[in-house]
């Protein structure tokens, strides 16, 4: 648009950049859905990942939680940086 050449194409972003984007976009929209971090961590990693205790220390609720901020963030207008022409993979 504007004269301004495309972003890259969309499978040109590596499979582990690509998985990511999809987990934070589905777990945001269970965020927005009102699902706790644990359900989402349940739905994203098996919910025998989960443990029975010690959620509060256990490294998918924080995995969890930075997938929901980056989701947010993408929804905030993140994702125009895909669509920047010489987008470098963060």
């Amino acid at each position: 648009m504007n004269g301004r050449a495309p972003g890259p194409a969309l499978h040109r972003l590596p499979k582990q950049r690509r998985e990511r984007l999809c987990a934070a976009l589905r777990a945001v929209a269970a965020y927005f859905a009102g699902a706790t971090y644990r359900s989402i961590a349940a739905a994203l990693f098996g919910g025998k990942r989960i443990p029975d205790r010690a959620w509060k220390t256990h490294d998918l609720r924080s995995r969890t939680i930075r997938l929901v901020q980056g989701g947010l963030a993408f929804v905030r207008g993140g994702y125009r940086k895909l669509l920047r022409p010489g987008h470098r993979h963060e």
